[in-house]
């Protein structure tokens, strides 16, 4: 029997390596959910698309002439395919492209498309991307990639052909629109080589490196008796939701903080640096080992966090509710007498739920007195604080304080949400008064926009409302409010010079996580300046919150319903807690006018007033637009107001 030459076994080795490496290059590819931010600010889901035809999703990168010799093949495809059912996107894994850098390039070359930014390079690894201007197709009923390779033959490294022979990406998408099943197909892609960072081959432990990271940014909810649905008690429990923190990581849903972290710098941020989510998400890929010694978990006797700031100076209990176990629950107002007959300042507040399951947001404030009817904007008279899972006690601005007058009534605004099992809610406010009057008044005001209609199933639709700083102020905080259909929001000044600035972007609203954003350092902005406070809202199906997309929907209470409401924190420059000149008259009339000025010409004309006041003003509106400009100023707006109260009361008291 003859004996294989030493020359024949390194063939056959050789030739089966090729097999094998061929065999793992061929294999099909699942994409995994994830949410990243383009160059626009726009955060975007790769699940959302669930309903396309296909996504195609093309590899991007600064200064690759590959990429840009192709944009034209790209444009194209997205005109003959958009209508089909298609979704193109770009993906931008270089470690060099910021965010303003692609926005800049893509206005300079013309690409329109969406470019997501994989700041941390987890995506782009895990989609085994490795050059630009690589396009993968995904089909989403299985999210499977079903093509990966270049857009055609017709661009190369050194060359480009005025027509292309072979079009690849084409033929994909026309055997997915056509229902037809499609086994995966890779073509050797030309295109700019990304730096890929290698998940690090070093073993991440467990108990020196993931158990601080869970620590620091977990566990304040994820423990017994926590606001999180599970605990992390211990090795096991970690390792058995790994698959979904990794998920949510991807995803954006944990930690809870939503602001653009290329805007600002938050005094209260509790997200995940990029460092510590690659360092989760590849121990996770890693199989999640456990390591050696100790399990530290299971040695923290944790609990969740009672009062904050220590036991505070007075406790309010909040009146008992019984929610049920499903259906809607309308707003609670409930009222509890002041028991104190002094006055005092409030320099820090904290509410414990009573059932954090159950309470999904509560407004606290002071009033003078007993308010007579129950309406949203009451609170908002003295407000002391939005309490909301991850907005749980808030400590006021150095030298500013919340005054609250002897006597007179604390107010909530009570929103519950039933989670299947029926429960009763005893809440406490917690205040912590200050032994000196603060320098300033600590105020707050809502931007809000009481006539909104949101267009059945539209999936990107904006609403805005503005407030004009009368005098100079420092601002401090912000509150942005929606439901179900919240997609984005936003706090832009408008300078008198007509200059603009972003305070604060969420791009990928949550509406089970309703923050206060608080400013590390406060904005002063001049008198004169805008406030302008935009929500972007998805009416539309693919919103997997969506009660009913084909209807319009409204302002309203309810979840069900909608809000354009952004609040702000912020004190006058030249008001003192000895010398107070707030006038909250002249605030609630800019209320007013941010809402029903749509154009922001300073003025209010006939066409923008909401339909109620049209039809009790009628022909009289020109008798108070006094300076025949054909709009309302602020003042006139106010004789409006005035006159329209007058004439109410008076039908008031004849009836």
């Amino acid at each position: 029997m003859t004996q294989p030459s030493i020359v024949g076994i390194k063939a056959g080795l050789v030739s089966l390596f090729a097999f094998v490496l061929s065999a793992s290059s061929f294999a099909s590819l699942k994409a995994d959910n994830f949410v990243l931010i383009d160059q626009k600010g726009e955060a975007h889901e790769l699940h959302y698309n669930h309903k396309a035809k296909a996504i195609v999703l093309i590899t991007h990168g600064n200064g690759c002439q590959v990429v840009r010799s192709n944009l034209p093949d790209y444009q194209a495809l997205r005109a003959d395919y958009s209508d089909k059912g298609v979704k193109v996107m770009m993906l931008n894994a270089n470690l060099q492209d910021s965010r303003e850098r692609i926005a800049e390039e893509a206005k300079e070359w013309g690409f329109d498309f969406p470019i997501l930014k994989d700041d941390t390079q987890l995506i782009a690894r895990s989609l085994h991307v490795n050059r630009t201007a690589e396009v993968l197709v995904i089909d989403p009923r299985t999210w499977e990639v079903v093509y990966r390779g270049p857009m055609s033959d017709r661009v190369d490294y050194e060359r480009q052909k005025e027509k292309a022979d072979k079009t690849y990406v084409r033929d994909t998408l026309d055997q997915l629109i056509a229902g037809k099943s499609v086994e995966f197909s890779k073509v050797a892609s030309p295109g700019c080589l990304i730096n890929i960072q290698d998940s690090n081959d070093k073993p991440i432990s467990y108990s020196e490196s993931i158990v601080p990271i869970l620590q620091d940014n977990c566990m304040a909810c994820h423990v017994e008796g926590g606001i999180a649905p599970w605990a992390m008690s211990e090795y096991a429990m970690v390792k058995g939701f790994s698959p979904m923190i990794r998920e949510v990581l991807r995803t954006k849903r944990m930690p809870p903080w939503h602001a653009d972290p290329n805007l600002g710098h938050w005094e209260n941020d509790v997200g995940l640096s990029n460092e510590d989510k690659i360092t989760l998400i590849n121990w996770i890929e890693a199989g999640s080992p456990r390591g050696e010694g100790e399990d530290p978990l299971a040695s923290m006797k944790l609990e969740p966090s009672q009062w904050p700031f220590g036991e505070p100076d007075l406790v309010i209990d909040i009146p008992a509710f019984e929610i049920p176990a499903n259906g809607i629950v309308d707003y609670q107002f409930p009222i509890v007498k002041n028991p104190l007959d002094k006055g005092v300042w409030v320099e820090a507040a904290a509410i414990i739920p009573g059932d954090p399951k159950a309470v999904h947001h509560i407004l606290a404030g002071s009033s003078v007195k007993e308010p007579i009817t129950q309406r949203l904007d009451n609170i908002f008279e003295n407000i002391i604080l939005t309490y909301a899972p991850g907005n749980e006690a808030s400590r006021m601005p150095d030298t500013t304080g919340v005054y609250v007058a002897p006597g007179g009534v604390y107010q909530f605004q009570m929103h519950y949400t039933p989670y299947g099992k029926k429960t009763v809610d005893t809440s406490k406010l917690g205040l912590y008064f200050a032994k000196q009057p603060p320098k300033h008044f600590y105020r707050e005001h809502v931007i809000a926009n009481m006539g909104i209609r949101i267009p059945a199933n539209a999936a990107a639709h904006e609403e805005k409302a503005y407030f004009q700083f009368p005098r100079e102020a420092e601002i401090f905080a912000f509150f942005p409010h929606a439901h179900y259909r919240g997609k984005s929001s936003l706090f832009e000044l408008i300078y008198p010079d007509g200059k603009k600035e972003t305070l604060l972007s969420v791009p990928n609203y949550d509406f089970n996580w309703q923050r206060t954003y608080r400013m590390a350092e406060p904005k002063r902005v001049p008198a004169g300046t805008i406030m302008m406070h935009r929500t972007v809202y998805d009416n539309s199906s693919n919103n997997r919150g969506n009660p009913e997309p084909n209807a319009d929907v409204y302002w309203g209470l309810q979840s069900e319903e909608e809000m354009l409401y952004g609040s702000f924190g912020y004190r006058w420059l030249d008001e003192t807690s000895d010398k107070p000149n707030h006038n909250p008259g002249l605030m609630e009339l800019s209320q007013a006018m941010g809402f029903m000025d749509q154009n922001v010409d300073g003025k209010v004309a006939f066409d923008e007033l909401i339909p109620r006041m049209k039809k009790q003003v009628g022909e009289s509106f020109s008798k108070f637009d006094i300076n025949a400009d054909g709009g309302l100023n602020i003042r006139e707006l106010g004789e409006l107001f005035k006159a329209m109260n007058a004439r109410r009361q008076k039908g008031s008291e004849q009836s």
